[in-house]
């Protein structure tokens, strides 16, 4: 009973609910720079480990662990930045480079620093680079997977020797005011904090050995910092009424929506009219909502003892494919989800007295690449759940989810009152009518705005 209370309390639509919705936001607003209720741990965390002393610094392995479980670094890549303490330069690189040199003036003969400036800028080399330049988990062009996942795939490092620095652990000094985009902006990263050394394994796993000395840099995202509004939209259907719930109008603002293009414009046949921009400017077809990405509920079928969803994600972006993509739903009877086909799946359970929260992902080499807007621009799967009949009911709402995000970005949902309603009388046939009729409009909606 403690669990149908907690869930009545988030029902869409109930009265309780909207009471309380005002408290909600002004607490939330003030955590939802650092907080993420469905991923409250997760967080970038760079470590820097002193390998060895050098006459005029150090060398240390730079480690950058993604904990996020569904929020991944996608192409072009991470980029890294801080300022130095006092004068200290970048003699050599290993599986990174700075993008700028800097003025190294002052340094004569042919043992030229790899940069000089006091605020280096660091990105990943490119898959395919010279051995001699490689070392662990680097030249991924800067992408990094989500914790959830892949755990292996979610670290990305480079080593660094650094020169005009400390030669000791009471000498050096740390470096400040990091920044981190992934690849844009949205990260706010923290101060380095020492911390006891990274102990490391010899091969045979007999002998333990320790850096020298390490320290930690912490960076978490606000979705807020990256824009005013959603950058994805939720629509609904059901097999019980013929109404379609769209995404709401400008779900995502309607900024863009001078520079959108008509899904049957002769453009689209222009050459280069899907090669991405330096500045990353999307090219949206021309929609009510205007967001590049709409993801679609459908509740396609219920049986005696279980009930099946249909999920669409939809790529209205004509110059960007989403690599690794990512897909969170929060619903309550994702605690007992049967099968899901086509996707891969894996429950989230921030808080394990509760599991309903749930991920979804693309199947490796099939269908984990969702292409640019057009017709091959979208990816569909089913979710077969059982019922509980404690808490089961098509009534108010209950079949949608309360969240929706996609590649870690919370969606836009239609208000609660748009929902799909249930008819208050309706015969067998009448019932069986609506759901073939609803699956034709679902069809439909594939190809419409």
């Amino acid at each position: 009973m403690v669990f149908k209370s907690a869930y009545q309390l988030w029902h869409p639509l109930s009265v309780l609910n909207l009471s309380i919705w005002p408290v909600l936001l002004l607490v939330f607003s003030q955590r939802s720079m650092a907080f993420d209720p469905l991923d409250p741990f997760g967080n970038i965390t760079i470590k820097w480990d002193v390998i060895s002393w050098t006459p005029d610094g150090y060398v240390a392995t730079v480690t950058m662990n993604n904990f996020q479980m569904y929020r991944h670094i996608m192409s072009p890549g991470w980029t890294l930045g801080w300022n130095w303490a006092k004068k200290e330069v970048i003699w050599s690189m290993v599986g990174a480079q700075t993008t700028e040199q800097g003025d190294c003036s002052k340094f004569k003969g042919g043992n030229m620093p790899h940069c000089c400036k006091r605020n280096p800028v660091v990105v990943d080399l490119l898959p395919g680079v010279p051995y001699n330049q490689q070392i662990s988990n680097c030249c991924k062009g800067g992408v990094v997977s989500s914790w959830g996942q892949d755990p292996s795939a979610a670290v990305s490092a480079f080593q660094v020797s650094v020169g005009l620095a400390g030669t000791s652990n009471k000498t050096v000094k740390l470096p400040k005011n990091f920044t981190l985009l992934a690849p844009g902006p949205g990260y706010t990263c923290g101060p380095a904090t020492i911390v006891p050394s990274t102990v490391y394994l010899t091969p045979d796993r007999r002998r333990k050995t320790q850096a020298l000395m390490t320290w930690n840099v912490t960076c978490t995202y606000s979705q807020f910092l990256v824009s005013r509004h959603p950058r994805c939209c939720v629509s609904f259907s059901s097999f019980y009424n013929q109404t379609i719930t769209p995404c709401p109008a400008c779900s995502c603002g309607c900024h863009s929506k001078d520079r959108c293009i008509k899904s049957d414009s002769k453009r689209l046949s222009t050459v280069g009219i899907n090669t991405p921009r330096k500045d990353n400017e999307p090219l949206l077809q021309c929609t009510r909502h205007m967001c590049p990405i709409r993801v679609h509920w459908h509740v396609k079928q219920n049986y005696k003892d279980y009930w099946r969803v249909k999920m669409a994600v939809t790529n209205f972006n004509y110059r960007l494919n989403y690599t690794q993509w990512t897909l969170v739903a929060q619903h309550p009877n994702l605690n007992n989800v049967t099968q899901v086909f086509s996707f891969d799946y894996k429950p989230l359970v921030p808080y394990r007295s509760i599991n309903d929260t749930g991920m979804f992902y693309g199947m490796k080499f099939y269908n984990d690449l969702l292409m640019e807007a057009g017709p091959f621009g979208n990816v569909q799967s089913e979710v077969l759940m059982k019922k509980d009949k404690n808490t089961f009911t098509f009534k108010q709402g209950w079949a949608f989810p309360r969240k929706v995000y996609f590649n870690g970005e919370e969606c836009m949902l239609p208000p609660p009152e748009a929902y799909p309603s249930l008819p208050n009388y309706a015969s067998t046939e009448s019932i069986i009518i609506s759901a073939m009729a609803a699956s034709l409009f679902w069809l439909l909606q594939l190809f419409i705005c």
